[in-house]
């Protein structure tokens, strides 16, 4: 008997949430159950980023580091970034100098943060409507600033006409999750509760490892002093 040939199997949300209500024991019937799923996969989307490193979210961006000017707002949908440089010249001239990171408190003890030069250091501040990048010292001429950063897993949008934001070896922990936040919501399904959870964990480690099996080194946001 031959094989489908095929390798494109996924998910829409819809039967994500088709899949995850029946983990439960339940059928999602009514407009209030998707929207209470599409919810909770909005959240589950956002622990996930505070999980760790998402490497299909890791992408690289550029944008001129201004002379005279400290600053650089990032995307808004940045969740933190990974590596940076300060780029100078161009082609055969063109230099890349690695940034070092900054706490609050080591950006907060620089004595003159108007002191101009190439940069070399840099501080995020998270700030709630984007990050905002305080380099140091401040550009003495246009320079390029050059990174790779986080961003957000997509949000989940309306039910029915979206895939998620996910590769597909992640849809087993994503059901699983859902599965695990329905659960917390219904009192029928309560029970199934730690059974979930536990099963959640498990399929996000799967994918995790695999994730982190292909790299000869894994970046973790916030682990630096």
């Amino acid at each position: 008997m031959a094989t489908s040939g095929s390798a494109t199997f996924n998910l829409e949300i819809s039967e994500v949430v088709e899949e995850a209500f029946e983990r439960c024991g339940l059928q999602s019937k009514t407009g209030y159950d998707m929207e209470t799923a599409r919810r909770s996969l909005n959240l589950l989307s956002l622990e996930w980023a505070n999980r760790g490193l998402n490497f299909w979210t890791v992408e690289q961006g550029t944008t001129t580091a201004s002379d005279s000017t400290s600053t650089i707002t990032l995307p808004a949908d940045t969740v933190d970034l990974i590596q940076y440089w300060i780029r100078d010249g161009s082609g055969t001239t063109q230099s890349d100098l690695p940034l070092s990171r900054f706490s609050v408190s080591q950006y907060s003890t620089i004595p003159n943060k108007l002191t101009e030069g190439r940069p070399v250091n840099l501080y995020i501040d998270k700030q709630r409507a984007a990050p905002v990048v305080y380099l140091w010292p401040t550009p003495d001429k246009d320079y390029t600033f050059v990174y790779q950063r986080i961003r957000r897993i997509e949000d989940t949008g309306v039910v029915g006409s979206n895939d998620p934001d996910v590769p597909a070896r992640f849809l087993p922990a994503l059901v699983s999750g859902l599965a695990y936040l329905i659960s917390q919501k219904y009192p029928e399904a309560f029970v199934r509760s730690p059974e979930l959870k536990a099963e959640y964990e498990f399929q996000w480690d799967l994918a995790q490892s695999e994730d982190r099996d292909r790299a000869s080194v894994h970046f973790v946001p916030g682990g630096y002093s």
